[in-house]
């Protein structure tokens, strides 16, 4: 166990998420367990306040196995939250720069060329009678 602790403590430090941002509660669990069940809290509830995640865990019989559990599930939660984060802020950055890159001479050509043959259109479908007259 003490292997499992530490490296807790090195994914926290490493996500800078503090102990004292979680909340923790021990909740009867439900389901096969018999009286151990029954008798003991070993479902365990945590959430990170700052990001509003939460992980309830039962999957063991043992509330410190659980704990641990909780405690991982609860950290891959947060990184991949940060991992998104951090791509979504990536693909933003890039969609800025395409946006503001200039258009190469070929593209303004093909776009007047474009408007030129859409305002023919627009001519062409005029009543003989407009023409006349302008």
């Amino acid at each position: 166990m003490p292997e499992i602790a530490g490296n807790l403590q090195k994914r926290l430090s490493a996500l800078k998420v503090c102990p004292e941002d979680v909340k923790e509660k021990f909740v009867r669990s439900k389901g096969p367990g018999g009286q151990n069940v029954n008798k003991v809290s070993t479902c365990v509830y945590l959430k990170h306040l700052p990001t509003g995640l939460e992980v309830k865990c039962r999957i063991l019989r043992s509330q410190v196995l659980n704990r641990n559990l909780a405690w991982e599930m609860l950290l891959g939660k947060i990184e991949e939250k940060a991992r998104s984060e951090r791509a979504l802020r990536r693909e933003n950055a890039a969609r800025i720069l395409r946006q503001r890159r200039k258009r190469s001479k070929r593209a303004k050509l093909r776009i007047l060329e474009a408007k030129r043959r859409h305002s023919d259109k627009k001519f062409s479908r005029r009543k003989i009678r407009e023409i006349e007259i302008a």
